[in-house]
């Protein structure tokens, strides 16, 4: 097999702006909920979402040439395990993702040039406001962000949640736990652990009924507040990819935070992308990326998250890997 030459690499590089909204497109018409049921011609495909049948036709054919989707023959495509991520709700969806991300993060990223020139997010650029300050008066938004979460925590977060324990813990407080997709299982393995989730008030409005739908009754309530200022008083503590959202500053407010509320021998514990020094791909070098272009955070190594933890006056006590691309920061309250 020939390698393919670094031009045509680099185009294949450059079309993925067109990559990126073609998969949009799928997710936001239904596309690939209409081939749960098994193959589908184009034709069909197009009378089932009401959409053009040749324009339907040239984008299921260029997604089935990256994999999303399958050809069946006769003229039908198929879905692929990689299309069963854009169905709506499935184990692992990502649609949300999909359209959260091309909602409010795609046209921020043609400020991208003038944010690297000043180090200010292009978000902030493209908004005029830091993107959570924005996001807050955009309810709709703000719901599609919260269930993008979930798609992550669904797909991703969960198997390094899966190996998080916490013996002999009473309370755990998740910090910026959103809807408690990623508490809710830690307090369904342990029957003995109280859970807390601490978001924002408007978060903790918007995902009320998805922390009850846990059905763990008392056992799981909902804090609204700023971890900024202070957080609950617990003897265990989650963050599920937080400190990523911040620079330095105020990634270190939000641990201090936890060291003063705390009480001495509470666990920290944190999963995060962990850069690492090679220039092999991982998710965290792409997501460092996002972070560049939306906010004020970023992805840290293991160097980083050590000297982050220690100087916000808590116990370092390492970084373990996971299954996932996600690993866990362990840490214990001085």
């Amino acid at each position: 097999m020939h390698e393919t030459p670094p031009p045509v690499q680099m185009v294949q590089l450059l079309a993925g702006f067109q990559v990126a909204q073609a998969l949009y497109t799928c997710a936001k018409l239904g596309i690939p909920d209409q081939l749960v049921g098994g193959p589908r011609t184009s034709a069909d495909l197009a009378n089932a979402v009401q959409s053009d049948p040749a324009a339907t036709t040239r984008l299921v054919r260029t997604l089935a040439s990256l994999g999303v989707f399958a050809d069946a023959g006769d003229g039908r495509y198929a879905l692929t395990p990689l299309g069963q991520t854009l169905v709506t709700d499935a184990p692992g969806s990502m649609r949300d993702l999909a359209l959260m991300w091309m909602e409010t993060h795609y046209d921020a990223f043609g400020h991208l040039t003038e944010g690297v020139r000043t180090g200010r997010p292009a978000a902030e650029l493209h908004y005029g406001a830091p993107f959570f300050e924005w996001i807050s008066g955009q309810p709709e938004q703000i719901n599609r962000f919260t269930r993008a979460m979930a798609n992550l925590t669904d797909g991703i977060k969960s198997a390094a949640a899966a190996t998080v324990e916490l013996p002999g813990a009473h309370t755990v407080v998740d910090i910026g736990g959103a809807d408690g997709a990623v508490l809710a299982p830690l307090l369904q393995r342990d029957e003995s652990l109280q859970g807390i989730v601490f978001d924002l008030p408007h978060v903790i409005q918007a995902a009320e009924a998805d922390t009850k739908a846990f059905g763990l009754g008392a056992r799981l309530t909902a804090v609204g507040g700023d971890f900024f200022e202070s957080v609950p008083e617990a003897d265990a503590y989650l963050l599920s990819m937080i400190l990523h959202d911040w620079h330095d500053e105020n990634a270190r407010r939000i641990l201090a935070n936890i060291a003063r509320a705390g009480r001495p021998g509470s666990r920290v514990v944190s999963l995060e992308l962990v850069i690492t020094a090679d220039d092999q791909p991982h998710m965290a070098k792409m997501i460092d990326l996002t972070m560049l272009g939306m906010l004020t955070g970023r992805e840290r190594s293991a160097a980083e998250l050590e000297q982050l933890v220690t100087s916000a006056g808590l116990q370092f006590d390492g970084i373990t890997a996971t299954p996932s691309p996600i690993s866990v920061l362990h840490a214990t309250v001085l």
